[in-house]
């Protein structure tokens, strides 16, 4: 009886497989005549496409915005390094242009020491010159340990720009030409005519705006033109005779008549001198 029941379990098992099996081989079968799949087929078909697409979109989606995230913090990054360096290039050129400026101011004050034979040059900076007193005074960065002294002519560009009037150890007050204050000492000058004649006079004012030193107090009728040189005269006995002052740009009448006003374009450096020479006698 066990035996029965035990055979009969061994059919029923073997004929499962043969008819699984045989559905495999229908199946295939089926699917190779068919131009599409069956129905339950494309329902699973259609499902696990549907479910791909709901993961890859969003899937996607952050992908895409995590490096357009990416590209615009490196974008930003390389804006901030070219801004640095735009600047960085601004600042040099304004160094550049400084430097230039400097150079060629110290190359026509060496020219000048040159023409000081009876000279010794001491070559200073500008250190201040404040708004309000910008044509009266300056302060160069040499003082008495340098060997200045009060009276010393400055001279800047190619001409005499100033003399000092107050000596401290490291640095020194210098009165300016252009200096037309009551109090301030006028500096003596003169002109020189093609005859060989001289006009004397003291500078009296300053034009800023034109660029151009007024002398006056001149009395005497000696024919000078544009162009004739203007010297310091060496009255007074404060500045030494002999030093360039500028050229004649016009004559006119004062306001009344009695004297002449000349005008003078200046040789030196008034309102850009960065660089000055103050001129000790040997």
């Amino acid at each position: 009886m066990h035996r029965f029941f035990s055979n009969r379990r061994l059919v029923i098992i073997a004929l499962a497989v043969i008819t699984c099996l045989g559905l495999m081989t229908a199946s295939v079968a089926l699917r190779n005549r068919r131009n599409t799949p069956p129905l339950i087929q494309q329902f699973g078909n259609d499902v696990a496409g549907f479910a791909d697409r709901v993961i890859s979109i969003p899937a996607g989606g952050i992908g895409s915005g995590v490096n357009s995230i990416s590209q615009l913090l490196s974008t930003y990054d390389e804006n901030q390094q070219l801004k640095q360096q735009v600047d960085q290039l601004a600042q040099d050129k304004v160094r550049l242009q400084e430097m230039t400026k400097e150079n060629h101011e110290l190359r026509q004050e060496s020219k000048l020491d040159a023409s000081l034979l009876d000279y010794t040059s001491i070559t200073a900076n500008v250190i201040a010159r404040t708004p309000s007193s910008w044509q009266n005074q300056l302060v160069i960065g040499k003082g008495q340990v340098s060997g200045i002294k009060k009276n010393m002519p400055v001279l800047s560009g190619k001409g005499l720009v100033g003399r000092v009037t107050e000596v401290n150890q490291t640095n020194s007050k210098v009165e300016l030409i252009s200096d037309d204050n009551d109090a301030a000492n006028r500096f003596a000058i003169q002109v020189t005519a093609d005859n060989g004649k001289t006009v004397n006079g003291i500078v009296t004012g300053y034009d800023s705006t034109k660029n151009l030193i007024e002398m006056g107090q001149v009395t005497t009728k000696v024919a000078v033109k544009k162009g004739d040189k203007v010297i310091t005269s060496g009255l007074g006995g404060i500045t030494p005779k002999g030093l360039l002052v500028g050229q004649v740009d016009h004559v006119q009448a004062d306001d009344y008549g009695l004297a002449n006003k000349i005008y003078i374009k200046p040789a030196g450096n008034l309102d850009t001198a960065n660089v000055v020479t103050v001129a000790a006698e040997k």
